[in-house]
């Protein structure tokens, strides 16, 4: 027995994979681009580019496997919005981090966020209804992510990020508001995944 179960109908071909995929390498290009014009604050080593190579890669790869997983465009939309979210997480973390600098354990914290997304997803088996459920824990791990900074910036648990620390929650929890929208699109999905069962 498959432990992926896709929803809806068999997916059609996906006219987006030229755009995931070119984006992707503009997006990868666009330092490369900064640093041949002289742009000050942009110096990227060939690390950098190779892991986020890598990270732009494992994204773009993760989107194909949710175009074929269902060929609901709701789905298919929470998806990427959830691998969007992912990757974001990760970028911000490793250029200039969430807490602090990108050195900082704290920022350790977000692990832990995208592990809930991760597993979630597994233990849904990819269905919609499971997926909205995984995305919305996701949501409120971040948000348990951005009290919990607060109360440890508040009450000098942790080191000066350089700033106050209800803006530095806030600024951690807006990272809730993609997941939220991910959950609002499995759920729209898994409602017509419903609808058409019941037909």
């Amino acid at each position: 027995m498959s432990t992926l179960a896709p929803t809806g109908p068999r997916p059609h071909a996906n006219r987006l994979r030229p755009l995931v995929w070119g984006g992707s390498a503009c997006l990868l290009l666009l330092p490369a681009l900064a640093m041949w014009r002289g742009v000050e604050g942009v110096h990227w080593t060939v690390g950098d580019f190779v892991v986020m190579g890598t990270l732009l890669a494992a994204a773009c790869a993760l989107y194909e496997l949710g175009t074929r997983l269902s060929g609901s465009t709701a789905y298919r939309a929470g998806f990427a919005l959830a691998v969007g979210s992912g990757l974001a997480t990760v970028w911000v973390n490793l250029a200039v981090g969430m807490f602090g600098g990108e050195a900082n354990p704290w920022n350790l914290v977000f692990g832990g966020v995208l592990l809930v997304a991760a597993v979630g997803a597994l233990v849904a088996r990819f269905r919609a209804r499971g997926m909205g459920l995984a995305m919305l824990a996701t949501a409120v791990a971040q948000l348990g992510a951005a009290l919990g900074l607060w109360v440890v910036l508040a009450y000098g648990g942790a080191p000066d990020a350089g700033l106050p620390p209800a803006r530095e929650a806030v600024l951690v929890a807006v990272f809730a508001l993609p997941w939220l929208g991910a959950a609002a699109l499995f759920a729209h999905a898994a409602r017509r995944d419903g609808m058409r069962a019941g037909r």
